[in-house]
């Protein structure tokens, strides 16, 4: 029996391929996506976490395929995007959310290699996961969704974060170049730019000789203007993505969308 009330959903029929889906946003989104009547591929590096975000959608009266993959790998990604297609015949949705923040540290001591390991999963994962998803889009059209950040893009303060603020810019780039070419294939593509958000995001941060680095400064009553010291929650962005995902959004690509409670303003 479902959980779900069923005469109002937005995405019956659709299938759509979330990345990163074993926590976080990209969990948040991949249940919300279910509970909207899309069937989902939900994508991780890990087993054991993508298999329980499948199970809790599929507990909840969802269709929900796990798919272990790494998306810095064309074959895996390859793999999994056959997998999701050999499944259910189409692909309608992907919200290329897989990433890491990787090494904080002054850049001299970044070496090329962990430079490579941050820029491989978080751009080059996008373009890969978009180039192998495009076939599939082309044939009736679709949305892309992006997770990029506020970092790199509206917010320079995290000094030392160089490495993931060039990634995170790069992918904004990367969907407005996309939205026009897609645009004749009736692709949207759009970019989300998450600010503090309730995720595990910082377990994959190594901070290196950060001491000294960051440049102070002083905020008035905690760093987010509309909530204070709260951060937004994975729920709340996965609401954009549905919106984003969904044809209220019909007429919006090429577009990045801030949500961070006013935060890259502040912090600019």
């Amino acid at each position: 029996m479902s959980h779900w009330n069923m005469e109002q959903q937005k995405l019956t029929g659709k299938v759509a391929l979330v990345t990163g889906a074993g926590s976080g946003i990209g969990a948040a989104a991949a249940r919300l996506l279910a509970r909207e009547g899309a069937k989902v591929g939900v994508l991780s590096r890990t087993a054991a976490e993508i298999e329980k975000v499948a199970d809790e959608i599929r507990q909840a009266g969802g269709t929900a395929l796990p798919v272990t993959a790494d998306v810095a790998s064309h074959s895996d990604v390859t793999s999994a995007v056959k997998r999701v297609t050999d499944e259910w015949g189409r692909l309608d949705i992907l919200f290329a959310n897989a990433g890491i923040n990787g090494l904080w540290a002054p850049l001299e001591e970044i070496t090329p290699e962990e430079w490579d390991k941050t820029l491989s999963i978080n751009l080059r994962g996008t373009y890969l996961s978009v180039r192998e998803a495009l076939p599939w889009l082309k044939k009736q059209g679709g949305s892309v969704i992006i997770t990029s950040s506020v970092n790199g893009t509206r917010m320079f303060s995290n000094t030392g974060a160089t490495a993931y603020a060039c990634s995170k810019a790069a992918q904004v780039a990367f969907a407005k170049m996309t939205a026009v070419e897609f645009a004749k294939d009736h692709i949207r593509v759009n970019v989300i730019c998450p600010g503090a958000i309730e995720s595990r995001i910082d377990e994959n941060t190594e901070r290196r000789d950060m001491e000294g680095l960051r440049v102070p400064v002083e905020f008035p009553e905690g760093q987010i203007p509309l909530t204070g010291k709260e951060p937004g929650k994975s729920e709340e962005v996965a609401r954009l993505v549905l919106f984003l995902a969904s044809d209220d959004s019909s007429h919006i690509t090429g577009t990045e969308i801030f949500i961070d409670g006013a935060q890259s303003l502040l912090q600019g």
